[in-house]
């Protein structure tokens, strides 16, 4: 008989002061170095809403693109 996969608990935004649900996670440690928000927890991973997941993206944007250069 096949087991019935449970659904994760959803996590919630680790940006202080945000209770929406995470849509990505990132290393803390890029957005530690990209943003100057304050971040809950000490996982290694930040988990990020759809709002400051976009806004992460935006400021890394041309990061991003000289990374992509390089290689």
């Amino acid at each position: 008989m096949r087991k019935i996969r449970e659904a994760k608990p959803q996590e919630k935004c680790d940006v202080s002061g945000c209770d929406c649900d995470s849509e990505r996670s990132i290393p803390r440690k890029k957005v530690k170095d990209a943003m100057e928000w304050t971040l809950k927890g000490e996982d290694k991973s930040a988990h990020l809403c759809k709002a400051h997941y976009r806004e992460f993206k935006k400021a890394t944007k041309e990061e991003r693109k000289l990374e992509a250069l390089r290689r």
